[in-house]
Parts: C-alpha cells; structure tokens; sequence
C-alpha cells in the first residue's frame, strides 16, 4: 500500500500542479495533510523520475520475477515415472531439480519459462536451416481424420500407439504422432500443381502425441512433445533422393553448429514406410537405439537392419564398434506410398498428371533439448548448446549489508551499458537481484541452470576502476575484467 499510495500522491500531485493558481490553496491544503510531500516545484520532476525509474527497472529481466516456483525445485523426486531417488537419468534429474520441467502427468510436462526460452531458440535454429533449403512453414491440425488414416492403412498399422477419439457426431479422430496423411491430403486438392512449382517443401514445428506404453527418461520419451515434420514432393526418383541429401546435409549443418556429434546411420522404415531411411543418433550410454559403427569407413547403422553379433564392417571388412545412441532426428525417402494413395500428382512439361515422389524429415524439438542436457551437462551442472541457452548471461551483484555493496549500483549499471553496447545480448541478460542471498549460493543456482556466462560483483568490485569476476561456464574459465572488457568479450557471443 506505501508504494502505491507513493505512485498516486506523486501524479495527483503533479496534476494539481497542472491546474493553475486556482487550485494553489488545495495544493498547500493537500501538502499540510501529507508532511513530508514534494514541493510544487519538484512534483512534475519527481513523477517523471518515477516513471523513468520504472521502465528502467522493466527493462532488466530479474530472477526474482520468474516464475520458477521454489517448491517445484526442491520437490523434483515426485515425477510419476519414477520411485523417490530414483531418477532415471541425467537430463531428467537437473531438468527437475532446476525448475526446468514439471510433472503434470504420466509422461506430460509443464514446461517453465527458461525451458521455453532454449525452446523457442532451438526452434529459430530450426527454421533458419529449413527455410535456408527452401522450406515453407505450414500449420496442420493435430486432429486427423480416421478416414485417411484408413486409407493409408496405418489405422491399424499404429496399433495403441495412436491416441483416438471420437467428437459428438461420432466421426472418429486421432491425435497426430505425424503427418504425412494429412500434408498429402492437402497437396491433392492443389489439382493444378505445376512441375514448375517443384519440389515442394512444406514443414512445421507443432505438439505431437504418442501413447507410450512407458513413458521415461523425462523429455525424451514421453507421450506429448515438439516435433519438426518437413514433408518434400519432387518429380522424380532421382529428384526426390537429391532432396533427401539436401536435408541431410542441412541437419548435419545444424547439428554442427549447435555444437553436437551426431552420428547419421542407416535405419529402419518402421511404420511410416518407404525404401531407405536414416536416423540422427547423439551417442550417449542411455541410448535406446544400439549402434554399429565402422571407424575406417565411416558405415554406421541402428542394429535393426544390421546383425549386432557382426564384428566385420560389411563395406570395407574393418572392425566395428558398439554404441548406444538417442535418436534426435530421422529422415525417410516414401517414393509414392501416401501420394498413390491419396492422388497427390503434379503437371508435368507435357500436362500430363504424374505421382509426386515424396520424403519426410523429422526432428524431435524437446528431444534434442533434453539428449542436449544428458550429453553435455555434469551430473550437477547443466550445459547447453550455447546457441539455445535461456539466457546468455547472469549478472550477480553483492549480498545486502556487505562490504562490496556498491556493487550494486555498479552491477545495475553494467547491465544498461552491456545492453545498449552489444545488441546481440540484450534480450539474453538476467539479473539475479536476489541480494538477500550470498554470492555463493547464488553461483551454485547459476551454474545448475547452465548460463554460459556469469558476471559477479566481488571483493575487486571496490578496485579502481572496478573489476567484475567473470565465469566462462562452458570451459571453466574465470577471469578479472573492468566493464570495458567484460563488453568486448560478450561482444562475441553468437545467438541464433
């Protein structure tokens, strides 16, 4: 209430000033009632300064305005998969205990603020290298109609994987795990698609649904999460595997600069169908895929289309080596399965009506942030690819009370000045002003939510000119700054 009372008696007073000599009388009236209010003369200044005051502080992202509920931090043993201590692996342990994920239910999430930020990055490193080879983004519903599912026969196919529902009219639906139905149902009302037009990729990055038998290991492997679906139409046979390339080496690409050893190994068709299809497999001990891999010749493949016994490379007759991987990605060349189904043809040169040869391509969005997690991070420091990292850096000022604690202002001031000189972070600042809390225990909240940099405001905070402690997380670095430097060297940082 003295905040707000505060706010109000500085405008109203401000108005008041506005009014002209007849409310003078009032104003001294109104001053005698308030001991302690500003002069007429200062009234305009000072709620000017209040408001000036207050967009400053709306600029600066805090912690202490997150919402990152306490009690979901410390209580990250209630996920439903698991029995109390028993987490099953590394990524589902610090996402829960850093207030990253929560539980709503078997195999479903709540995803928190900072799990959205890497989210909503990962997804503009997505689109910047699908929209780089041509790709349109689409939206297609996640209600799909049994009837073309019928008609491509995976209805039955899917099994109890698929989740199904019917509406009032009885007309029975299922949730989409993927798509290709439904795109190829689009493209074959387009009666009048010209070869011209060709090839086509549509894609989109959407909520999937899975009915997993045992949902586990968190993120990556529940029963509804982020997909990236890409869905080509070509030509020819001979167009179609170029494209297939095409995508190929654009995941590779991505991959790389999020700074992740994929490994791309042959692999089954499975349910979606077609005649050759490869995954993209971050190795990592918890890997539900096994892996073969040839180190001379670079052959690689998932153990379902390979006799795991085999200790020979069947190329080059070199020595094979067993991995597990998690697979992030997976690419199918489907030929004409769907478009021969659902009549999803193109004018050719010669008007002719001609089958479109078809691929897809997926990415598993919240996978690739969580097998991220599992493969970078320690077992009490989580590190992400630097691209998607919720914020880029933290600042930490003084505790309350302390010696250093014009640091503070210092800190605060850092923070404008590193937002107006390097634009490329501004949005990716936070500010941890929790300064009840000691610098220690606000370093360790630091480095379990993986901020790439942390700035501190330290005992060298009072040197002249003042030195800012700065932790490079992702390679254990720590150095000693005045506020010119820790600019320049932020300076540097890529977003995505």
């Amino acid at each position: 209430m003295v905040c707000s009372f505060r706010r109000s008696s500085c405008c109203v007073g401000a108005r008041l000033s506005s009014m002209g000599p007849r409310m003078g009388g009032l104003l001294r009236r109104w001053k005698e009632l308030l001991p302690g209010a500003p002069t007429h003369a200062g009234l305009g200044q000072r709620c000017r300064q209040a408001h000036h005051d207050g967009s400053t502080r709306a600029r600066r992202a805090a912690v202490s305005q997150l919402y990152q509920p306490f009690n979901l931090r410390e209580d990250h043993a209630a996920d439903p998969e698991s029995k109390p201590g028993d987490l099953t692996c590394r990524s589902q342990k610090l996402m829960l205990q850093a207030g990253l994920i929560c539980p709503a239910q078997n195999g479903c999430y709540y995803y928190m603020p900072y799990t959205v930020r890497a989210m909503e990055k990962l997804v503009r490193v997505i689109d910047r290298a699908m929209q780089g080879i041509g790709g349109q983004k689409v939206n297609m519903p996640s209600l799909n109609p049994a009837e073309l599912w019928r008609a491509s026969g995976r209805w039955d196919v899917m099994g109890r994987e698929l989740f199904r529902l019917a509406d009032r009219h009885d007309q029975e639906y299922c949730l989409g795990p993927t798509h290709e139905e439904i795109v190829t149902h689009l493209v074959a009302l387009q009666a009048a698609l010209s070869y011209k037009q060709l090839p086509l990729l549509l894609y989109q990055i959407t909520r999937k649904f899975r009915d997993e038998p045992k949902p586990r290991f968190g993120l990556l492997r529940s029963r509804e999460f982020y997909m990236k679906d890409m869905y080509t139409f070509d030509t020819s046979e001979k167009a179609a595997h170029q494209t297939y390339s095409l995508v190929c080496d654009a995941y590779c690409t991505m991959f790389n600069r999020l700074g992740l050893s994929i490994l791309k190994v042959q692999a089954d068709t499975g349910s979606i169908g077609g005649t050759m299809s490869h995954e993209f497999q971050l190795p990592a001990s918890i890997g539900e895929d096994r892996l073969v891999v040839c180190p001379g010749c670079n052959f690689s493949a998932n153990a379902e289309t390979i006799n795991f016994d085999l200790t020979d490379c069947p190329v080059c007759h070199g020595k094979l080596t067993k991995t597990r991987g998690i697979e992030v990605g997976h690419a199918f060349y489907l030929g004409t399965k769907y478009s021969s189904v659902f009549n999803a043809t193109f004018q050719d040169a010669e008007s002719k009506h001609v089958l479109a040869e078809m691929g897809c391509y997926g990415l598993g969005v919240t996978r690739i942030l969580a097998a991220s997690v599992e493969v970078l991070s320690t077992e009490d420091r989580i590190r992400w690819p630097s691209l998607v990292a919720p914020y880029q850096v933290c600042l930490i000022p003084p505790k309350k009370g302390s010696k250093e604690e014009v640091g503070v202002a210092l800190m605060e001031s850092l923070y404008d000045d590193i937002a107006d000189g390097v634009p490329q972070v501004k949005g990716d600042l936070i500010l941890d002003d929790r300064v009840h809390w000691t610098i220690g225990k606000r370093l360790k909240d630091a480095n379990i939510l993986g901020y790439p940099y942390v700035v501190i405001a330290g005992k060298k905070v009072l040197n002249t000119p003042a030195e800012f402690e700065v932790w490079s997380q992702n390679t254990g670095e720590v150095l000693f700054l005045t506020k010119e430097g820790v600019i320049e060297l932020l300076s540097k940082v890529q977003v995505p």
